[in-house]
């Protein structure tokens, strides 16, 4: 597609009716998606129309059937740790191992320089996919949250006509039992950030937990915690923020990510914490990728369990459920691109999310958009910025079953330059001398 000024119409696409908003349209595939035009203007979307019902005298270019979607966001990231899988890489694949690997990389690498390049990686590949927005968690243990965040807020500006970026603080609860913790609390406020921290069983979780619930209080906060990142019937990390959450009546907005060790606590227990994480309005993001690639990791032993939460349990009963991409290339998840297109993929085929379809391409997508406060994203209505991903796809079976690579990518209306970085641009970090 080449652009066609600021008056076009984009002809016979096919949009998931879940991501068309305030529209008296119907599906017509048994998939939930909408063959429909849209009519672009100065960068915006000017109208959605059904297909062929327009008498718009417009240039256009008709796309078949082709699907649509809006930008992609990613609500789960680290890229801070990206893209150091050559010269750190995790060869037993395990979590405690990854732990390791990457606390011997911070230690010795993470400079300013070294996360700015490695970070601005990802943008440029998350970029080229067609996202528009990125939460990442930042590893923020004494001085490396002066370095880490000072690196997000240079970039978050740079890019902000490109990407719309928001962090989280990441370290252990008990963190924030120090007067350290409550630096970083500032620090958090002071960046327009999320309070975030990794909740372990301990004897010591409730006081962690209350700790972290009054610091974001005292500061007006949202809190986002990796929880239960394990195959350990008895963590139950989740149900105790739940907890939290509601004896101490928070009102912001909370993420729970991970969640791997609801899948395998009983009946009872899962139900209890599902029932408790409804009452207590927190929201899931579901890691996919690295959860399948780390989880159930034994030598020479086939896995047994995908590492997936109750994500059909969840949504079943109301609660927000969003994937993300987590670790890229690094000792987490060895593999990974930066696509949103990638993880939706990879979740329909781990999670059985096609039977049916239904509303799940909202995860990555629309539902993500609200859960970052960003309610003019991951959305199609008229209005809002033409940022638009373009698939000559016309069924899900078929978006699914390529990468996609010759997808079109529209930022206001206008086609960008999808060219991936190449990965040479961090041979200098990365390569490890032999």
């Amino acid at each position: 597609m080449i652009y066609l000024g600021d008056h076009y119409l984009i002809k016979n696409a096919h949009i998931p009716l879940s991501l068309i908003e305030n529209s008296a349209l119907i599906s017509q595939t048994s998939e939930g998606l909408c063959r429909v035009d849209l009519e672009i203007v100065q960068g915006q979307i000017n109208a959605i129309i059904p297909a062929n019902a327009t008498s718009l005298e417009s240039p256009g270019i008709d796309l078949k059937g082709g699907i649509i979607f809006p930008g992609f966001i990613d609500l789960h990231t680290h890229l801070d740790k990206g893209h150091i899988w050559e010269r750190s890489p995790n060869l037993e694949g395990t979590f405690d191992n990854a732990l390791i690997a990457v606390g011997k990389d911070a230690q010795l690498n993470w400079n300013a320089e070294d996360i700015y390049r490695r970070f601005e990686f990802g943008l440029k590949c998350s970029y080229a996919h067609g996202t528009t927005a990125i939460r990442t968690h930042l590893d923020s243990f004494g001085k490396q949250a002066d370095v880490s965040f000072e690196v997000f807020k240079t970039l978050q500006n740079k890019w902000q006509n490109k990407i719309i970026l928001q962090a989280v603080s990441l370290v252990p609860l008990d963190y924030f039992l120090t007067p350290e913790g409550i630096v970083l609390a500032d620090k958090v406020a002071e960046y327009g950030a999320v309070l975030g921290g990794v909740a372990y069983t301990n004897p010591d979780l409730e006081l962690q937990l209350k700790r972290v619930f009054d610091l974001a209080k005292e500061r007006n906060l949202d809190l986002d915690f990796h929880v239960d990142e394990n195959g350990d019937p008895n963590s139950i990390c989740l149900q105790k923020v739940a907890e939290t959450a509601i004896k101490y009546k928070f009102k912001n907005k909370i993420i729970c990510g991970h969640c791997c060790s609801l899948a395998v606590q009983s009946p009872a227990v899962a139900n209890q914490t599902i029932n408790l994480v409804k009452e207590a309005g927190i929201a899931i993001v579901s890691l996919p990728m690295c959860n399948l690639y780390l989880q159930d990791r034994k030598p020479n032993q086939t896995p047994y369990w995908r590492g997936l939460t109750k994500i059909h349990e969840l949504k079943n009963q109301g609660i927000p459920v969003t994937f993300a991409s987590d670790n890229c290339r690094d000792p987490f998840y060895g593999f990974g691109d930066h696509d949103g297109l990638e993880v939706f993929r990879e979740a329909v085929k781990i999670g059985h999310l096609d039977t049916p379809y239904d509303n799940w391409c909202s995860s990555v997508t629309k539902t993500a958009a609200d859960l970052m406060g960003l309610s003019q994203l991951g959305r199609i209505k008229v209005g809002v910025s033409a940022d638009l991903i373009v698939f000559k796809a016309r069924y899900f079976s078929e978006l699914l079953s390529r990468p996609q690579s010759d997808r079109l990518v529209l930022r206001q209306g206008k086609p960008i330059d999808t060219t991936l970085p190449d990965y040479s641009e961090l041979d200098d970090l990365v390569l490890v001398q032999k």
